[in-house]
C-alpha cells in the first residue's frame, strides 16, 4: 500500500521543513519532498496534515507498564494493553523494561517478551531492557533489597540464551565485583550496557564505560550523589561523550535546574527521554505494585511505603511537551531526545528514529502543543479526532 501525507510541517533532527509531503510505500519511508516533486503515480491514500507537524515515532526505551498492567505479569494480554496505551501517546516503539526480581520470574518476564509477536495496531516491542539485579544495595532505589546480588557471569549468558536476540539493553552497577567481566561480555553480544542503582566514584565509573557502558540509567536517580571531591558516576556520565544520560522529565524526578545542566553538558544528542513508568500510568491515584512491592500513588506520584519514589506515571508525550515548555528547548531538539536519540543509544538508528528515505515508517502527526492526531507504526495509519 501506498500513502502520501502531504500539507505537513516535517520536523527532521536537524530543521524544521514546512509545507512538505511524505510517500509511504508498504512499511518504508520511500519519498520526502514537496507537493510538486512527489512522484503521485499509483497513490491508495492520501493523508492531509493540515499544516500540522509530522515527527518520527517516539522510542521508550525504559518503561515497566501502564494501564494497571506491568511487564513482569508475563501474559500476552499486559503486553497487548500496554501498547495500546504506548501508541496513544506517541509512542510507536519500545524496550520491555524487566525489573530486579528472582531468576524465575525474570526469565519468565523476558521469555514472554521473547515470544511475543507484535500486532500492527499497537506500539512495537522492540527488545528487551534488563534493569537489574546486579546493582549497589546502597543506591537500589525501587529495585526489591532481596533480589539484588553481585554479577553471576552463567545466569547472564542464560539471560542472553532466553532472549532470543531480544535482549537489547542491560542496566548494571560498575563498581560491584564481577560488573567488568559482564559489561565486557554483552558488549561482545551487541547488547547496550548502561549504567544504573550505582554507588561508583569517577574512577569506576570510567572503568565501566572503557570496558562498554555506553548509557546512563535515569541520571542522578539511584546513583551516588555529585560532590566537588568525589564527581562520582553523575560526573563521568555528564563528562564523558561516549555516554548517553536518560532524563525522566515528570518534573518530580529531578529539578529543572539539574535537566539545564544534562543539556548543557551533553547536548540534545546525549539526552534521551524515557518514562520509566510503572502500572499507574494512565490511571488515577490508588495503591498498586512494582516488583512485589507496595506502591502508593499519590497526586500521579508514585513511592513505596518507605517514601523512595517508585517509577512515574509519566508518559513520553508529556515528557517532549514539558522539555519543550517549562525549559524553552526548541521542538525539534525535544522531539529528538525521545526518537533518534533513544534509537542511538540502542543500536537501531539505521532503520528507526528519524523521518529518512528508507526507514521504518513511524510516525506522528502532532499539534504545535504535541497533542497526537495521528500515528503510523510500520506503515499502518491510524487518525484521533481531536
Amino acid at each position: 500500500m501506498k500513502t502520501l501525507i502531504k500539507n505537513i510541517n516535517l520536523i527532521s533532527p536537524y530543521e524544521i521543513f514546512f509545507s512538505y509531503c511524505v510517500v509511504v510505500n508498504g512499511k518504508k519511508i520511500v519519498e520526502i519532498g514537496t507537493e510538486d516533486n512527489i512522484n503521485m503515480e499509483d497513490i491508495d491514500l492520501v493523508i492531509d496534515g493540515k499544516g500540522n507537524f509530522l515527527v518520527p515515532g517516539f522510542i521508550d526505551i525504559h518503561n515497566h507498564g501502564n494501564m494497571g498492567f506491568d511487564i513482569m505479569d508475563s501474559t500476552e494480554e499486559a503486553i497487548d494493553n500496554m501498547g495500546k496505551f504506548h501508541l496513544q501517546n506517541g509512542v510507536t516503539s519500545y524496550l520491555g523494561t524487566v525489573i530486579t526480581s528472582s531468576y524465575e520470574n525474570m526469565s519468565n518476564a523476558i521469555k514472554n517478551l521473547a515470544d511475543y509477536k507484535n500486532k500492527e495496531e499497537l506500539s512495537q516491542l522492540i527488545g528487551i531492557h534488563l534493569e537489574g539485579p546486579f546493582f549497589s544495595l546502597k543506591k537500589k532505589g525501587a529495585q526489591p533489597s532481596k533480589y539484588v546480588k553481585n554479577p553471576d557471569i552463567e545466569e547472564i549468558e542464560e539471560i542472553v540464551n532466553i532472549s532470543k536476540g531480544r535482549l537489547k539493553m542491560v542496566s548494571i552497577a560498575p563498581e560491584i565485583s564481577g560488573a567488568l567481566d559482564i559489561i565486557s561480555y554483552l558488549k561482545s553480544n551487541d547488547i547496550t550496557v548502561a549504567l544504573a542503582h550505582s554507588n561508583a566514584s569517577f574512577e569506576k565509573t570510567e572503568s565501566g564505560i572503557n570496558y562498554g557502558a555506553t548509557v546512563a540509567t535515569h541520571l542522578y536517580n539511584g546513583m551516588r550523589e555529585f560532590n566537588h571531591r568525589e564527581p562520582g558516576i553523575i560526573g563521568a556520565a555528564l563528562l564523558d561523550e561516549r555516554v548517553y544520560c536518560e532524563i525522566i522529565y515528570d518534573r518530580i524526578h529531578l529539578h529543572d535546574g539539574a535537566v539545564k545542566i544534562a543539556l548543557k553538558m551533553k547536548g540534545t544528542d546525549k539526552i534521551v527521554l524515557i518514562s520509566d513508568a510503572m502500572m499507574a500510568a494512565g490511571l488515577s491515584d490508588g495503591d498498586y505494585d512494582l516488583g512485589g512491592q507496595k506502591v502508593i500513588v499519590k497526586d500521579s506520584i508514585a513511592r513505596l511505603e518507605t517514601g523512595n519514589l517508585a517509577g512515574s506515571t509519566l508518559n513520553l508525550r508529556d515528557a517532549v511537551y514539558n522539555i519543550i515548555h517549562y525549559l524553552d528547548v526548541p521542538m525539534k531538539d525535544a522531539i529528538k531526545m525521545a526518537s533518534l536519540s533513544p534509537a542511538k543509544a540502542i543500536g537501531i538508528h539505521k532503520y528507526k528514529g528519524s523521518i529518512e528515505i528508507g526507514k521504518d515508517a513511524d510516525m506522528l502527526l502532532i499539534d504545535k502543543n504535541i497533542n497526537i492526531l495521528g500515528t503510523m507504526v510500520m506503515g499502518k495509519w491510524e487518525s484521533y479526532s481531536r
